[in-house]
C-alpha cells in the first residue's frame, strides 16, 4: 500500500446517538446511528455486543471509516465501518478519541 492509498481512507470521529438490537444479523450485533457533524448521521452494524451494553454506547465517541460503499447486512444498510481492535476471544474493543472532539473531525 502506498501513502496515497492510505490518504484515500476517510476516518472520522462520530458520536453514537441511537443503538438497536440486530436480531437478523448472522453474528450478534447492534445497529448504530452515528452523528458525524457536517457529514450527517450514518448507520452502521457493529459486532460489539460481547463488551458493550446498549446504554453504555449512547453518546460515546468512536472512530469510523466513512467513505466505503454502503454494505447490505441482512435487512440493514451499513453506511460506515466502526473501527476497533480485536481483544481477548476476538471481541472488538472500540477505537475512540482520548478526549471529546467535534463530530466529523478527520483522523490524520
Amino acid at each position: 500500500m502506498s501513502w496515497s492509498d492510505f490518504e484515500k481512507i476517510d476516518m472520522r470521529v462520530g458520536t453514537i446517538v441511537k443503538v438497536n438490537d440486530f436480531p437478523k444479523a448472522r453474528n450478534p450485533a447492534y445497529q448504530l446511528e452515528i452523528d458525524f457533524g457536517i457529514l450527517g448521521i450514518k448507520k452502521s452494524s457493529a459486532q460489539i455486543t460481547a463488551l458493550y451494553k446498549k446504554e453504555d454506547l449512547m453518546d460515546k465517541q468512536i472512530i469510523a471509516v466513512v467513505n466505503f460503499p454502503k454494505k447490505q447486512i441482512a435487512t440493514f444498510m451499513s453506511e460506515c465501518l466502526v473501527m476497533g481492535v480485536y481483544g481477548d476471544n476476538n471481541d472488538i474493543v472500540l477505537l475512540n478519541p482520548e478526549r471529546k472532539v467535534v463530530n466529523g473531525s478527520k483522523i490524520g
